[in-house]
């Protein structure tokens, strides 16, 4: 290895460079280094650092840069779809060209250190920040975060890798304790870490903020040193996740490198627990060497500060090509898909982001488009004068509401607002900027909901909502108080519920009668620690009867009261309703209406999902399942296209529509994207990085101490079951299985051959079959290889992707090498410490997805002594 991104860990040069660096740095110089010196924000080039060290300039950026909205340019870069889509093309040459445009966005703006990619396996359904990660198969994530991790550090630009480790939800993120076994450790969660160490050779990890075992990641002494540094081989530096150290001596001694924090523990105290002698001065010299070793190796010193560089429209079209080829058709009834174009004269687009690109998740993996084209425009600029393209948004805008328990709220479509203007929708609005309706307004306005969840979602810079949710001024703090005036008509005869999702204090007034009255509700008991992590808002309700067409006065008075409540979560309300059934509300009429006098109708529906909070549940919000079905009652042509960051529950609506085509957080080219798409310009080639389940009960997941935990700690009780293996386990038939994807054309396996058929554990072994495009037209098509012992659930094993001409049949070879990183014949040992091949015949299985795999082979497995055999590692540093 001669390139400096890929040769720093073993270089002598760079340890020389380094240790003459450190002799030059004062005991002062070195507390300021590890103590997070650093700047955020819109950097300028300096030379201010600790001992004539540049300073690191640190930015998010899984999905693209997210900066500050007063940066060069209104913080714009490119927004590449999420990280998930990325996964769903299984392209690891995809994934080269994405962590290109990082780097080389990173670089120009003048950040050194780039805090992604993240490898977070999707153990729960419903995690917030799936949307960051490659998905459920440890596989699928080490093959496309090494050539990532390069491309980024080509740049100059340290990757810093998240989040190590165990850290698969959100729920009580800041304190819950995984309990995980050593076998599922290594074989699951490990594995992208060791080949983004090993061969992407990344200069930073990220420790999570969970515990494991009861210790916090930033002070666990065994998976950040004996593990990572020792197992791993790891050379760079751990940084702390954002507030995620909870001490001095015990973090520094394990292993922890630099705080990252707005008021970091260390910087005094370290510097007195190294006068102590609570942390040796030899512990802090080896501190500064991991992280001066890859600022130096990657020539990472000093930003270049020159905004002006990356080239917009070739990273324009590489967003685009993600979002092309990430595109899963789950679904194509009488291939409804490719729409003809030149038979369309009106077509009906209906989703509340359909007209904008700002479809993504939020936290710290947003980013603001730089050229955002939505699907509206998309459609429009494909179809051109000859067809109609109206739209229509069909529904309220979602927002981190979406996040709180409870019914949907009351939509906008059945309320008129107090003194509204002729026309008006939604509810008067008066906020105050203290808990008592003390004083004036500071905020007077027309909401078109009754929903609040403020706190870390109000961040300036980690929206990921749609622009339509207009967020209150900075000024009204994180416990308002707030009142809502309108006039609901009903729009059905029957008895409707009222809910009221709250912590703190609420109050429902109906024609002047109280109807709800919650005294400073408190979060119900979670998992979480001493500090409230934002979940347990409770759900209180109440029925009455009302005529189609009756008015009634709707008040809501609401204090964000509770102790708990604080700046990082704080108002939590929403007023919901569960109407009769059947009922459809004007909005979603006028949208069926429209999409009655269309030729096709396309739902573009979207989840929200954001790190801090996890999904209520796998439905869609703000009832768009209702939409979806009005809309397909009115035109038997409905096609739908999910825009999520995480799987979808499409049990109440999929029957009633042709298509369904999963385009998850797609980036700012999305417009395009799905337009060509939907007209058959581009094939659908994506596949399933996870597996839908049918509904909330059908997953895994099956007991609270699973998830979401109990007590404080959460049970990896399903071991190496993970994902699909753990459906095949329990025998759940998910709705689409991992893997999955249809295509506009058709593809068949045949002749299966595995050489050879009996392995001593350590050569390679060839699994080869045809496959036929037996379709009309060009398609890819991503053929997996499945391996499965006696005793134990399928496991990926590697995959082929390519490109076939109609009629065309390819001889297709997938090569497994033991002696891989990826050790497909191996296991961990727990009893030994190590990897050992396991002996015996093992099926090898070819497909289309895990759920279908119609080629089987057999490959027996012997060695000299049975199972004694580690798989070696290549690229050890």
């Amino acid at each position: 290895m001669t390139d400096p991104h890929l040769s720093w860990p073993d270089s002598p040069d760079v340890d020389a460079r380094v240790e003459a660096l450190l002799t030059g740095l004062t005991l002062d110089d070195k507390i300021r280094l590890v103590s997070g010196q650093c700047v955020r924000e819109n950097p300028e080039p300096t030379s201010g650092g600790p001992g004539g060290l540049s300073p690191f300039h640190l930015a998010d950026g899984p999905a693209g840069l997210r900066r500050a909205a007063d940066a060069p340019g209104e913080g714009k870069a490119t927004a590449l779809p999420a990280p998930i889509a990325l996964a769903a093309t299984w392209s690891p040459e995809l994934a080269a060209r994405y962590g290109d445009v990082l780097g080389a966005e990173a670089a120009a703006a003048g950040h050194n250190v780039l805090l992604g990619p993240a490898v977070d396996i999707a153990r729960a359904p419903l995690g917030g920040r799936t949307f960051e990660s490659f998905g459920e198969e440890p596989l699928l994530h080490s093959r496309l975060v090494v050539p990532e991790v390069q491309a980024i550090q080509r740049r100059g630009v340290q990757a810093s890798l998240k989040h190590y480790v165990l850290n698969n939800q959100e729920h009580a993120r800041n304190s819950i304790d995984v309990l995980a076994d050593e076998r599922a450790l290594h074989e699951v969660y490990l594995p992208p870490f060791e080949a983004a160490v090993r061969l992407g050779r990344v200069a930073s990890v990220m420790a999570s903020y969970n515990r494991a075992d009861g210790t916090f990641l930033c002070e666990n002494g065994r998976l950040l040193t004996e593990v990572l540094r020792g197992r791993l081989g790891f050379r760079g530096w751990v940084i702390s996740d954002f507030g995620a150290n909870h001490s001095t001596a015990p973090s520094a001694n394990a292993g922890l490198d630099w705080e990252l924090a707005f008021a970091p523990r260390w910087r005094g105290a370290l510097l007195g627990a190294v006068a102590a002698g609570a942390v040796g001065e030899a512990r802090l010299d080896e501190m500064v060497r991991r992280i001066l070793r890859p600022t130096v190796g990657l020539q990472a010193c000093a930003p270049q500060g020159n905004p002006g560089t990356p080239p917009a429209q070739a990273h324009d079209e590489v967003a685009l090509e993600v979002a092309r080829q990430a595109a899963v058709l789950l679904k194509n009834e009488q291939a409804t898909l490719p729409l003809r174009a030149e038979a369309l004269r009106r077509v009906a687009l209906i989703g509340v982001d359909a007209d904008n690109a700002f479809t993504s998740g939020g936290g710290s993996a947003f980013v603001r488009p730089r050229r955002p084209v939505g699907v509206l425009q998309g459609l429009r600029g494909r179809l051109g004068p000859r067809a109609e393209v109206t739209y229509l948004p069909g529904t309220d805008p979602i927002g981190p509401g979406a996040l709180l328990p409870g019914p949907a709220a009351l939509p906008s479509s059945v309320v008129t607002p107090e003194d509204g203007a002729p026309g008006e929708r939604g509810f008067r609005a008066r906020y105050w900027a203290n808990p008592d309706f003390a004083g004036e307004p500071v905020l007077t306005r027309v909401d078109p909901v009754v929903e609040l969840n403020r706190g870390f979602f109000d961040f300036p810079d980690f929206q990921g909502s749609t622009p339509k949710v207009a967020a209150p001024p900075a000024s009204l703090g994180m416990r308002p108080s707030v009142r809502w005036t309108g006039v609901q008509t009903a729009p059905a005869s029957g008895e409707y519920t009222f809910a009221l999702t709250c912590v703190g204090t609420g109050r429902v007034f109906l024609d002047g009668e109280l109807l709800l009255d919650v005294a400073a509700a408190r979060p119900a008991p979670t998992t979480s620690g001493p500090e409230w992590d934002g979940t347990g808002a409770q759900v209180f309700e109440a029925r009455r009867h009302l005529t189609a067409g009756q008015r009634v006065a709707l008040r809501v008075e609401y204090a964000a009261d509770a102790p708990e409540q604080s700046f990082l979560y704080g108002a939590q309300v929403r007023l919901g309703w569960v109407p009769p059934a059947g009922t459809v509300t004007p909005a979603v009429q006028e949208a069926a209406a429209l999409a009655a006098r269309a030729d096709v109708a396309v739902v573009v529906a979207r989840t929200f999902e954001s790190e801090a909070m996890d999904r209520p549940h796998l439905r869609l919000p703000n009832d768009q399942d209702t939409l979806i079905r009005a809309v397909a009652a009115a035109n038997p042509r409905t096609v739908v296209v999910l825009m999520s960051g995480g799987p979808v529950d499409v049990t109440a609506w999929e029957a009633d529509v042709k298509a369904v085509l999963e385009a998850w957080y797609p980036g700012q080219a999305q417009g395009r994207a799905v337009a060509e798409l939907l007209l058959g310009d581009v094939n659908p080639s994506g596949r399933l990085p996870l597996t839908f389940p049918r509904n909330d009960a059908g997953t895994p997941l099956a007991t609270a101490r699973q998830y979401p935990g109990v007590d404080g700690a959460v049970h990896y009780a399903e071991g190496v079951d993970v994902g699909y293996r753990g459906y095949e386990l329990l025998g759940l038939e998910p709705r689409f299985p991992f893997g999955f994807g249809l295509s506009y054309t058709a593809f068949s396996y045949a002749d299966l051959s595995v050489t050879p058929g009996e392995s001593g554990g350590t050569t390679p072994v060839t699994v080869a079959f045809d496959l036929t495009n037996a379709g009309a037209r060009a398609g890819t098509e991503v053929a997996q290889v499945y391996l499965r012992r006696p005793d134990e659930t399928k496991k990926l094993a590697g995959w082929a992707r390519l490109t076939l001409a109609p009629g065309e049949r390819r001889r297709v070879e997938v090569t497994l090498d033991p002696r891989s990183l990826e050790r497909p014949l191996s296991r961990w040992n727990p009893g030994r410490g190590d990897w050992e091949v396991s002996t015996g015949a093992w099926e090898v299985l070819v497909g289309r997805s895990a759920g279908d795999l119609p080629l089987r082979g057999e490959l027996r497995v012997r060695v000299d002594r049975a199972g004694a055999v580690p798989a070696p590692v290549p690229g050890s540093v």
